[in-house]
Formats: structure tokens, sequence, C-alpha cells
């Protein structure tokens, strides 16, 4: 716990919305309200007692030299409460103040040490069959709702309402669709009995190390989950206090020291559901009378609101006849997105890139190209794509697209999997599209076997499609690719956030 800004010597009060700290000299005495919430309940002197020495049980996993134990307040011989007893430690070397007054070569150094030792604590922290059930998306799921439920008093006095329900809904469509996802990750034990309120100005780093306080002790079931949730919540905390380049670095360091890197839209979903956590609390704070709380809620909802425009999972249909420069487009959709990119023509060769033969004849509807044959070339190709929208990527799908029951099959394959659809026709005319189609046969470097023969036949078989949007390729290739990105619906920026 932080000193006053004039010392460790003093004395001075500090209230949450669920504690009342005391700083008194070299120590802090940590009360709870004798209060009943929907997510704890501390309304007896037994509760509070309990809480104590959970409080001090679990914190010690993180900062063993910081929580002391537990004394008990008395008056005349009676006990009348319990208090935490901790250690006082410098306001000045808070990660919140750091990252907020410090040069960047400071702050990044110890949020490396930060990040070394939340994924030190990660990797060994408990875990079991109970405790990843805890993580599992039915679980997660209710959580939320109980979060949405506990809010709705504040929706219209604090929160706007369109942007209140475009967040949960955002939230309910990506859990929809996901189970995959959350599965994998049981599986792959990155659920453990973690912190659960990882904030900057619970973190101190100290000259031997950081000391990570305040974890989540009164409900395991809030407290374990998967360790992306975790990271997420600090990265949302810093991004709060407007530094968003210090939680990039954090994500980045903790994914450097693991390993490997965190399910992107997962991440973005989970800072999106941290941030709801502290909607909530912020609320709770300005209904108890903190007139700053109510800015922190509004300034909350409209960070997970970007989260989750940018952890969106979406499927991308990218078609157009042969020449019309679909794969040129799909390819720096799927950069641009950080995309899967599934290509037909690499589906019917059977290997991924593989070069066509410009001797080996190719014929529309005939040979691998038979209606039997595209049809399940399509099939395949929506097949792969819901395994990877079910881990939550998205994907760009790469394909003429000519035959409307084809679409069928991807539209219907979105609604399942709770992905964004957008569909583009990409379209040239046809001296350009020719030319093109010349240049690649002639270059062999492709593994479409389209001849402007099979491009006219397919141009006389092509379905109408009302529900793409028509993208004029014939630009230069920036041109296209910006206008394709605003059509998805995503803002054109240099890189696309870690965070």
């Amino acid at each position: 716990m932080t000193g006053s800004a004039t010392g460790m010597d003093g004395c001075s009060v500090r209230e949450t919305h669920v504690s009342i700290l005391l700083f008194l000299g070299q120590h802090v005495f940590k009360l709870r309200k004798p209060l009943r919430f929907d997510f704890a309940d501390f309304s007896t002197p037994a509760a509070r007692a309990e809480d104590c020495r959970q409080e001090v049980d679990l914190n010690r996993r993180l900062a063993p030299d910081v929580y002391l134990g537990v004394a008990d307040v008395t008056m005349g011989g009676e006990t009348l409460d319990h208090a935490v007893v901790m250690r006082r430690l410098p306001a000045e070397r808070s990660l919140a103040h750091l990252v907020s007054c410090e040069p960047e070569a400071v702050w990044g150094a110890e949020l490396r040490g930060v990040a070394r030792v939340v994924a030190d604590f990660h990797a060994r922290a408990d875990r079991s069959p109970q405790i990843s059930a805890i993580a599992s998306i039915g679980t997660v799921s209710d959580q939320f709702e109980a979060n949405v439920a506990a809010t709705a008093r504040f929706v219209g006095p604090i929160l706007d309402p369109s942007t209140h329900d475009a967040v949960v809904e955002a939230i309910r469509r990506y859990l929809s669709g996901r189970e995959p996802l959350f599965t994998a990750r049981m599986a792959a034990g990155q659920i453990c009995d973690g912190h659960g309120d990882l904030q900057a100005d619970d973190i101190y780093c100290l000259d031997d190390g950081p000391r990570i306080l305040d974890c989540l002790e009164f409900d395991g079931r809030l407290r374990c989950g998967d360790v992306a949730a975790d990271v997420a919540f600090l990265a949302m905390d810093l991004e709060r206090l407007g530094k968003a380049e210090a939680a990039a670095r954090f994500i980045g360091d903790y994914e450097g020291r693991v390993g490997a890197q965190l399910p992107v839209s997962l991440l973005h979903t989970y800072i999106a559901l941290r941030a709801y956590v502290r909607i909530k609390v912020a609320c709770i704070r300005h209904e108890q009378g903190n007139p700053e709380a109510m800015e922190e809620a509004v300034r909350l909802l409209e960070l997970a609101r970007r989260h989750l425009e940018q952890g969106r999972v979406r499927l991308v249909l990218v078609g157009g006849l042969p020449g019309s420069g679909k794969s040129t487009l799909a390819n720096a959709l799927g950069d641009a997105l950080g995309a899967i990119v599934l290509r037909s023509d690499e589906l019917r060769s059977g290997r991924s890139r593989a070069i066509a033969d410009p001797s080996v004849a190719a014929t529309f509807r005939r040979g691998r190209y038979t209606p039997r044959r595209t049809h399940d070339v399509y099939n395949q190709l929506i097949s792969v794509a819901r395994q990877h929208l079910g881990l939550g990527k998205s994907v760009i799908l790469d394909a003429s697209w000519i035959d409307a029951s084809n679409r069928h099959l991807a539209q219907a394959l979105a609604v399942d999997s709770s992905a964004a659809l957008t569909e583009l026709h990409c379209t040239a005319p046809p001296d350009v599209t020719e030319g093109r189609i010349a240049t690649r046969r002639r270059r062999g470097t492709d593994t479409s076997e389209a001849t402007v023969d099979i491009g006219r036949a397919m141009a006389l078989a092509e379905a109408p499609w009302p529900s793409a949007t028509d993208v004029d390729t014939a630009r230069p290739p920036g041109v296209v690719l910006e206008e394709a990105l605003e059509i998805v619906g995503v803002p054109v920026v240099a890189a696309p956030s870690r965070s």
C-alpha cells in the first residue's frame, strides 16, 4: 500500500467501494466495509474476519513480505472487527506513478519485471479440473450476465444506453461463437488460480523486484480464470491511465516470457470484460458519493467498445472472376486484419501455395472444375473456416463465389460462428482482367489455372450477388485496400495494436 505524498510517516485515510484503509506510520490497516454486494458479503464480523485471512494467505503468493497478518480491532477487551496489516510501500514506486511520471526508459524496464513476475506466477499457480471449469464459456458468460444485471440501474443515469447496449451485445456475440477456443484454452492448461484484479495502483516496483498486491480474494470464481484475463486486466488499467503504449509493451513482454502469443481476439474481449467490471465498480463509487467516478465509468465504456471492435471476429468473402484482383485484395486484407486467408485454388490443388502448371489445360466445369468437385472445394473451404472462426480468428475466403448456393453456405457459417460477415465482389474492365490472366499464365507464379476462355465462361454463369459490395480493382492497390477496409468496418491504421 502506498504512502502519502508527504512521505510514509504521516497518517491518512483512503476509501474504496469495499474497504477503508488507515495509513499509520510504516503500516497500513485495511478494514472491509460492513456491506453486502452482489459479488461479496462483508455484512458480518465473521465474514470480514474470514475475508481478512483469505486476503493475507492469497496475497502472500506475490508479496509475502508486505502482508504481515490479521489484527483484531478491540475496545474495552471486546473484538469489534478485523483488519489486514500491511507494510506501507512508497507511493512513488507504484506502477501507476511510474508510467505517468517517469521516462519510458524507466517504466519500460520496470514493466518487463512485472511481466516476468506475472508470467512466472501463472506458471506455478494452482490448476485443477475444478479451476478449469471456472473458465468455461458458460461460466464466463454467466459471470458477465451477472455484472450486466448489477449495472442495469446505472444505464441512463451514468452510462449512455446505446453505447452500453452495443458493448453488451458485442460481448454476447463473441462468447456465443467461441466455445472451441475456450475449450482449447482449458485443454492447454491456460486456466489457473490467478490474481483477478491486476491494477497499476497495486503494483510496486521496488529495488529487489515487483510486489503485486490486492488479488481478488473473496470469490475464487472471480479470481480463477484464463491467464489472458489477468494480462488483459493490467493492460486495460494501463490504457485507462492513458498509457496504451505501456499496455502493448506489457502484453509483448508477457508473451516473450511465456514464449507464445495470446489469442488476439480473446485478449481484446477480456480487456472489454475487465473494463466492464471496473465500470460497475466506478458506478458503485459514484453512487457512494465519489463525483469523479462517473467520468471514469464513461471512459471505460468507450475503452470496452473500442477493444470489442478491434477484436471482432470477421468472415470476409472476396470474390470475382479470374483476373479481377480478388487474391491480391484478399492477401492485403489478411495482412491488415491479421486474418487467416483461405483460397479455393489452393484447396483444389491439394497443397498450399501450389503453382499452376500452364501446360495443363483447364476447362470450365470439367475435370477438377465439375460442379460436384467445385461444391466439394467450397464445402472444404467452409469447414476449415469454421475451425478458425471457432478459435477466434478472422478469416478471408478467396474464391470466385459465382454460385449463389456456395454464398449461402458462407452466410450460414457467419451466423453459426457469430462472425461479422462482409462480402466483396472484385471487378475490373475485361481488358484489365484478361491482361492479368495472360501475365499470370506467362509467369507461372500463381495457383490459378484459369484462362481467358474460362474467365469468359464464368462471367456468363455468374449469378447476381446483391449482398456483396463491388470493389473496382483497376485502381492503385492502396486505394483498393483502403476502400475495402472501410466496407469491412475497420479504420485504416499503420499497424494493428496488440492491446
